[in-house]
């Protein structure tokens, strides 16, 4: 049975979902969304093809396919469902797209660097992408990646990072359950690692690079806090190395995106950075937070309320006004929560 569901995930991985290559041109309209469970109908589809992406962008929990085995069958049997999905389908057929993953398309709820069965898959991640044989993911730990899009003066630059494969472990919360400490608490410890030093320095040559805007994408959140659950903050001293490494290689332009959390929301950080840091928070597919939850979780620095229906973001860029328009999207294809940006105040003074 395990051969047969294996032979159906490669085929339907490689013959099902090839889609177009990656743009070569400037962007304009950027999709992204996470958290999308393959066992649940995913309506919101719809709403993202008629958005008329240049491109989507996967940030994690592709798919839910937690595996307690080494031959990982539940997360095989997730990939070969979502290759079925009318809308997933549709999207890969028409849409480029890039992806990095989260916890449960690594294969385990809030893993990190300690899932013994990492390696088996992230090659089954590059095979339901149909990353080319050359492509570094193949041949490295970590799904990290980064491409750049259009000319100068009007260059985006897409940094996915990998928050799960080095990520070292967290500290368990004292008060299980209790507002702003849920699960996990801040980690002082300076040997704790977000990244892995491979990454990091991976990412300061990818900064260094030139671009007008660089959306840096990362499956759990960077700026938020408030909360007791996965988050840079657990980690203080890796968030403020970012944001350090941000101002030192003088990387302008710089929004971040994530999703993990199972709601929309957008944030923004002023405290520490080298310019304000705006995320924008995209989750989920059709996995959400309960209603009975919506109001509870602070949000020191988020800007207004969280949407909890059903979402996906965008990122809309006008050139010639030098603008760039972060949204959250219902399922209706309306924007729910929305903030504008000027590209001349993303800079390092």
């Amino acid at each position: 049975m395990r051969a047969l569901l294996a032979a159906a995930f490669i085929l339907l991985a490689n013959l099902a979902l090839a889609g177009p290559p990656l743009p070569d041109g400037s962007l304009t309209r950027i999709a992204l969304g996470s958290c999308a469970d393959q066992e649940k109908p995913q309506p919101i589809w719809s709403a993202v093809l008629d958005y008329r992406p240049e491109l989507f962008v996967f940030a994690g929990d592709n798919v839910y396919g937690d595996s307690k085995s080494p031959d990982l069958a539940e997360l095989r049997a997730a990939y070969a469902k979502a290759a079925t999905i009318e809308g997933y389908q549709r999207l890969r057929d028409t849409v480029p797209v890039m992806a990095t993953w989260d916890d449960h398309d690594m294969g385990k709820n809030d893993a990190g660097a300690d899932y013994p069965f990492r390696a088996e898959s992230q090659r089954l991640f590059a095979d339901f992408w149909n990353l080319p044989p050359d492509d570094p993911r193949r041949h490295r730990d970590g799904v990290y990646d980064a491409r750049s899009f259009g000319p100068p003066g009007r260059r985006v630059q897409m940094i996915l990072l990998d928050t799960r494969s080095f990520r070292s472990p967290l500290r368990r919360t004292d008060e299980h359950g209790a507002v702003g400490k849920e699960r996990y608490l801040p980690d002082p410890d300076p040997s704790r690692t977000m990244l892995g030093d491979t990454q990091w320095r991976w990412l300061e040559e990818r900064l260094r690079e030139p671009a007008d805007l660089r959306l840096i994408v990362s499956s759990v959140q960077v700026v938020a806090d408030g909360h007791g659950w996965e988050r840079w903050g657990n980690f203080p001293g890796e968030r403020q190395r970012l944001y350090d490494l941000i101002h030192n290689t003088g990387a302008a332009g710089v929004v971040l995106l994530s999703g993990d959390r199972h709601f929309g929301a957008l944030y923004r950080e002023t405290s520490g950075v080298p310019y304000p840091l705006t995320e924008l928070t995209s989750s989920g597919i059709n996995r959400t937070t309960p209603r009975k939850n919506a109001a509870k979780e602070p949000g020191p620095n988020r800007l207004g309320e969280r949407y909890t229906e059903v979402n996906f973001g965008t990122v809309d860029i006008d050139w010639s006004a030098g603008t760039v328009m972060l949204s959250v999207v219902g399922q209706d294809g309306m924007r729910q929560r929305v903030e504008s940006l000027r590209l001349a105040d993303l800079r390092v003074r």
